[in-house]
């Protein structure tokens, strides 16, 4: 009895020594349950014959009727196709990038230097996209400078309308998303750098291992957990390839490659008033996302990688 009176003593001693720490998580778990778990009540909707005169409650149920719509329409179909195109494009091409440039950084060998570029390269994921899209306008306008140059080195005979032409605008998002994310994104590999016993270097250089022969046998394999683990979780936004660069860069002429699974939720769901065939989409895209996650993570656990679950 003395012994459990003891333990309780002691727990209710670290709950008063950590009670800033409680409070601040039970605030965290509230605002999730508030806003992430209590609106996929709305899902109802997806199922129903939703209006909003008559709510949750009152409108019909009418099945799987506007998940069938969803995939006899032709334009979602497109929509799903430029939504996995871009979002693979994006998660290749950003995840390699924040590798090869956190790797790349820290073989830097002045630390005002390297502090000086790092935090020019993060300073992009600051800007908002509106910002960022401007600048693209600009410098891919028949004025700006990469016409500029591309005239000047006679590759081009005349100015080109890049956003005209659909086979560019994929390249564009990507070369959008590594710009502005690749800086921000390297942070948490740099971390893992960081973290790697110098006497393995150090090892390394004794055997007589170059600098990339130390990247390729002691860098990457020691960052590899934090690589497998990132890239697990990036897997399953693959489906959020972006709203916002498309929606700002898409026309009439690249329409058939800028529409994404969100901007047809906005279309469909929000401005057609149509809020039961928006939140179908949005339940295949969850949907797919976690059977991506869980698809990947069986890959990882099956090759004895690191996991999420």
């Amino acid at each position: 009895m003395a012994s459990k009176e003891k333990k309780r003593n002691i727990t209710w001693k670290e709950v008063k020594k950590q009670r800033v720490l409680i409070i601040w998580s039970l605030v965290i778990v509230i605002y999730g349950i508030i806003f992430c778990y209590l609106p996929l009540g709305g899902w109802i909707m997806a199922f129903q014959n939703y209006k909003p005169k008559d709510g949750l409650f009152h409108s019909a149920f009418i099945g799987l009727d506007k998940f069938r719509q969803l995939f006899s329409d032709d334009t979602f179909i497109r929509v799903i196709r430029n939504t996995l195109g871009m979002g693979v494009i994006n998660l290749v091409v950003t995840f390699v990038m924040a590798i090869v440039f956190a790797i790349l950084l820290n073989e830097v060998k002045s630390n005002g230097g390297k502090k000086t570029v790092q935090t020019i390269s993060y300073l992009p994921h600051f800007l908002s996209w509106i910002i960022v899209t401007g600048i693209l306008h600009d410098a891919l306008s028949s004025t700006g400078i990469i016409n500029e140059l591309l005239l000047k080195l006679h590759i081009l005979d005349q100015p080109l309308n890049f956003f005209a032409h659909p086979r560019f605008f994929w390249p564009i998002v990507a070369f959008a998303n590594v710009w502005k994310e690749t800086g921000w994104n390297a942070i948490i590999y740099l971390s893992a750098i960081t973290a790697i016993d110098p006497s393995l270097y150090e090892a390394a250089n004794i055997d007589g291992a170059g600098r990339w022969a130390r990247i390729r046998y002691v860098t990457l394999p020691s960052i590899k957990p934090t690589i497998v683990i990132l890239l697990l979780m990036n897997v399953g936004n693959v489906l959020n390839a972006g709203f916002e660069i498309q929606y700002l860069l898409g026309n009439g002429l690249v329409k058939s490659v800028s529409e994404t699974i969100d901007i047809y939720v906005l279309k469909w769901g929000i401005s057609q008033n149509d809020f039961a065939i928006g939140t179908a989409a949005g339940i295949f895209k969850s949907f797919v996302s976690i059977v991506l996650i869980v698809i990947a993570n069986q890959i990882a656990k099956r090759n004895g990688e690191e996991r999420l679950f």
